[in-house]
């Protein structure tokens, strides 16, 4: 990150002109990256993206360049120059609007997995303090208990069978019953509890792992101009009942290098995954005549094949959170609401391409 890095391959001219203009200014002030990264409390990877022209930044990015520029030079850069900074950025920006919603929405759903991790992880404390502190008090009332059962048993040798227990003991173990069973409740909160830390971190994982194929160089479909026949890196399921969606994910998956494979029901969809091999990731519609999606995904999930193939829910449903817990309960990974940005799902299909051929290859 010390170095400028070359600019990006395949960008258009608007992002092109944008990021020389960037690069230029960013020359004048004569530091590194890192170096210019660390003196404005920036990411230097977030920086060398902007400069590359992988990303267009904010216009606060590039006022503080100017305005870094003007302190070091002793004087501010004229207004024409200023105008036409701002002429580009404008263009450049409307150039990628649909790359820089896709990545906003993915912040989004970073930050919201990055909560519920957080208040898992608190909720996980909680309870394990609350477990702590019952065991501690069961570990007291046995000694307290032991301590009457022993005087108990040393007054039945002076007097004889005669003397009764006493009534502490009883009031004592009953107290010790009630813990116990809150012990059983907690432990199994705990586990419950861990289970959604791990979920929710695993989510965060995997939405990094999209966020940094969505701001790089994301294949797009381009004519070929000499055919050439090469095996696909992997295999995707999309499953929908009406034709015209499904035409609209292979033409937004082309370009990626994977075998898309259709299927127009639940039923359709089992079958076709009789032969699992291959398949990375399902992109499944929910609101289908006969088996719906959610019962396809239950299906899925019971099959020993099959039941670790990621599902990414694909709906025109709101975003109610109890359709949204429905989907993840039946086992989805994600759940999109449509109509959703073309970048997005090429981003989020192929982070679980990637996770599956490392898996294959035992990384």
């Amino acid at each position: 990150m010390g170095e400028l890095r070359p600019l990006a391959e395949d960008l258009n001219d608007d992002c092109r002109q944008f990021a020389q203009a960037l690069r230029t200014l960013f020359a004048g002030l004569g530091v590194s990256v890192r170096r210019y990264a660390a003196r404005r409390y920036r990411d230097a990877g977030t920086v060398s993206r902007y400069l590359s022209g992988v990303r267009v930044p904010p216009w606060e990015f590039v006022a503080d360049l100017f305005a870094d520029l003007a302190a070091d030079h002793g004087a501010p850069a004229t207004t024409l120059t200023l105008d036409h900074v701002r002429e580009l950025h404008r263009r450049a920006l409307q150039a990628v609007v649909p790359a820089a919603d896709g990545v906003r929405l993915l912040q989004q759903q970073l930050a919201d997995a990055d909560r519920e991790a957080r208040r898992a992880t608190v909720r996980e404390d909680v309870i394990g303090d609350a477990l702590l502190d019952r065991q501690h008090r069961i570990a007291d009332l046995e000694m307290r208990i032991g301590l009457l059962e022993n005087r108990w048993t040393a007054e039945r040798g002076r007097t004889g069978p005669v003397t009764a227990e006493p009534a502490d003991a009883d009031d004592l173990r009953a107290e010790r019953r009630r813990l116990q069973d809150q012990i059983g409740s907690l432990e199994t909160d705990l586990e419950e509890t861990r289970l959604r830390v791990m979920l929710a971190e695993s989510r965060c994982d995997v939405l990094e792992r999209q966020m940094a194929i969505a701001e790089g160089p994301i294949p797009v479909p381009r004519p070929d101009p000499v055919p050439v026949a090469r095996p696909p890196a992997a295999r995707i399921l999309a499953v929908d009942d009406k034709q015209a969606n499904l035409l609209a994910l292979e033409a937004v998956l082309a370009g990626l290098g994977h075998e898309v494979v259709t299927a127009d029901s639940g039923e359709a969809a089992l079958k076709a995954l009789l032969n699992a091999t291959g398949f990375a990731v399902i992109l499944l519609d929910v609101q289908m005549p006969g088996m719906d999606g959610y019962e396809t995904a239950l299906h899925i999930k019971r099959r020993a094949r099959t039941r670790n193939i990621p599902i990414i829910f694909l709906t025109a449903m709101d975003r109610d959170p109890s359709h949204m817990f429905r989907g993840y309960t039946a086992g989805a990974v994600d759940y999109l609401v449509k109509p959703f940005d073309p970048w997005i799902i090429r981003a989020k299909v192929e982070a679980f391409v990637q996770l599956y051929l490392e898996a294959r290859a035992g990384l």
